[in-house]
């Protein structure tokens, strides 16, 4: 079952422009240019969830835990920066897409940020 999930976010994925996977620290992962922007995570920990995890915008991360803790968590090392964790066996691809786009959206606007302000002016 990990793997049709795993096939659900890698066609979302590497749908979007500038991206790649490769393998970090175990799992597979997604990068806008060299910048993660999710990643699968297949019972990390024994946790038993295959989820992905990635970047919401501000003050989201705890709208989303406090409407479906179900479906949203706060996922180790990355959710104390803002990132949600969702189980793939509770969402649809039309909203795991909104989600996913919408992560490569924000790490994306933060690297043009970056190398404007890096730009001789």
């Amino acid at each position: 079952m990990s793997e049709n999930h795993l096939t659900r976010v890698r066609r979302l994925c590497l749908a979007l422009p500038a991206t790649s996977e490769r393998l970090s620290h175990g799992e597979p992962t997604f990068f806008v240019r060299k910048k993660v922007f999710v990643m699968f995570a297949d019972n990390h920990h024994n946790d038993d969830r295959v989820a992905v995890w990635l970047p919401v915008p501000p003050g989201v991360q705890e709208d989303l835990l406090a409407a479906a803790p179900e479906r949203f968590f706060k996922p180790p090392y990355v959710g104390v920066r803002g990132w949600i964790g969702i189980a793939l066996d509770r969402i649809d691809d039309a909203e795991l897409e909104m989600y996913v786009n919408s992560a490569w959206e924000l790490i994306a606007s933060q690297q043009r940020r970056s190398r404007r302000n890096t730009e001789p002016g």
